[in-house]
């Protein structure tokens, strides 16, 4: 096998993870009412689910960093290869601690579960993203990255609707009060099985070295990378925008003034928020394919209404009332200007979508009924591709310290924990519907890093 067949199959196999990833990673959803009712828990409470997900990135990265700061880069002496499997097996063991926990009928147990899992995904994070953004050209970094993150929201979009349907023998997710703690058993069963093989699936692969080949980077000073601390606070509010929008959406669908319907209605506009992510990151992820022309432009546009209407079907399939996604089109469609304008600048992307973004925000708090709910849920299109445009972006001028850097990126992933906490006690004091204006913010100031990053000198990018 030559070294172009090696990388292509080797990346074929890091976004193959991705998918598994992304099909486990919406465990959560469930999880929440479950323990919410079982265990009487406030609504406060019952966030701490996701919290003590989020907070685990935070531990497990910064740990991380530490440990580079006083022994040198730890990927850089036992390769990307086995710092993954490491974290896939490090969550499986979280996965397995889900047994005892429901044995014990222990909520904290369940958390510590969840914690470990999340701390196993802290490194693959570290891992993943800067193998898979320094694996080929490091000009469509950017775009191998909207692949990944493609494939990862198909994952999340059609997994809970295929491990319900095994679980429980029916596509629909069955109500808390008819569940028990014990049946969280079977699903952690699964979650290990399916750790275990993404481990030996890379572990057994032949994956090219992209680690770098300087070691001495003990000598790393934060202050000294000003894109990077940059990066850092855009890290933290897009995964905080992201996380925010759908976690108080249920709120917000109870108000008269919007949609006035309760939690049991939601689903499909949960559904159609992720879907949304999926639907620009397929669109982010064709460039990767090289396509030219009058071709690379009917793909941007064939390729989110493909992926809409996969959503759209999805959510036909386990019965939801989709009526309302007919008016989604019009959204679908400013998305599908705004990545054919950009091109493939990552900086000019950031920029535009974010600006977007947080238009449409204000749009959605100065409306009411479908437009405003519809306008929040365009969020999801506009984040879709920030993520891999913030961390190319954010890692570009790193060099030997790019492990480094990445570690402290995927500590930020921290805000999805915390602005969504913020966005419910603003709500508690000034309201669930002008609470969102804290989406207006963080959009505001990540349009803001892409101008300052378009407009920046050249990044000096060491070969990898």
């Amino acid at each position: 096998m030559n070294q172009s067949q090696r990388i292509n199959s080797g990346f074929i196999v890091i976004i193959t993870v991705f998918f598994f990833w992304g099909f486990v990673a919406a465990s959560n959803g469930i999880l929440i009412p479950l323990f919410k009712a079982k265990f009487e828990l406030t609504q406060f409470a019952s966030q701490l689910v996701d919290f003590t997900f989020y907070i685990a990135y935070f531990v497990g990265s910064i740990i991380y960093f530490f440990l580079s700061e006083k022994f040198g880069d730890p990927l850089n002496k036992i390769g990307y290869k086995k710092g993954l499997v490491y974290g896939l097996l490090l969550s499986s063991i979280g996965a397995l601690l889900f047994i005892p926990a429901a044995n014990l009928n222990s909520y904290g147990l369940l958390l510590l579960a969840l914690f470990v899992i999340g701390f196993g995904f802290a490194l693959q994070q570290i891992v993943a993203n800067p193998f898979v953004a320094n694996y080929g050209d490091q000009a469509h970094g950017a775009h191998r990255l909207s692949l990944a993150g493609g494939i990862n929201s198909f994952g999340t979009t059609i997994g809970p609707v295929l491990l319900g349907y095994t679980l429980f023998g029916s596509f629909k997710t069955p109500e808390p009060e008819t569940m028990g703690i014990e049946s969280v058993k079977a699903p952690a069963l699964v979650l290990f099985t399916l750790f275990i093989l993404c481990a030996a699936l890379i572990q057994f692969s032949k994956l090219p070295q992209v680690n770098n080949e300087e070691t001495n980077t003990k000598d790393f000073k934060l202050k000294d990378h000003p894109y990077l601390i940059l990066g850092m606070i855009g890290i933290f509010l897009y995964v905080g925008v992201e996380v925010t929008i759908q976690s108080n959406l249920g709120a917000l669908l109870e108000l008269p003034a919007i949609k006035g319907i309760d939690h049991t209605l939601i689903a499909p506009y949960i559904s159609l928020y992720w879907g949304s992510l999926m639907i620009g990151r397929w669109t982010g992820a064709i460039t990767v394919f090289k396509p030219q022309g009058a071709r690379k432009i009917a793909l941007q546009i064939f390729i989110p209404l493909i992926a809409f209407s996969i959503v759209y079907l999805v959510n036909q399939l386990i019965g939801h009332d989709t009526s309302d996604f007919i008016y989604y089109l019009p959204f679908v469609f400013l998305a599908i200007a705004l990545f054919i304008y950009s091109g493939e600048d990552a900086a000019k992307t950031l920029m535009l979508l974010a600006g977007t973004a947080s238009i449409l925000m204000l749009v959605g708090l100065f409306s009411h009924c479908t437009l405003a709910l519809l306008a929040f849920t365009s969020g999801g299109l506009f984040c879709s591709v920030m993520w891999p445009c913030i961390f190319s972006l954010s890692i570009s001028r790193l060099g030997k310290y790019t492990n480094q850097g990445s570690s402290l990126l995927i500590m930020m992933i921290l805000g999805g924990g915390l602005v969504p906490l913020f966005q419910g006690y603003l709500a508690d004091k000034i309201g669930i519907h002008e609470s969102y204006f804290i989406t207006v913010l963080c959009f505001a100031y990540l349009a803001w890093f892409g101008y300052k990053l378009r407009n920046a000198p050249a990044a000096s990018v060491a070969a990898h």
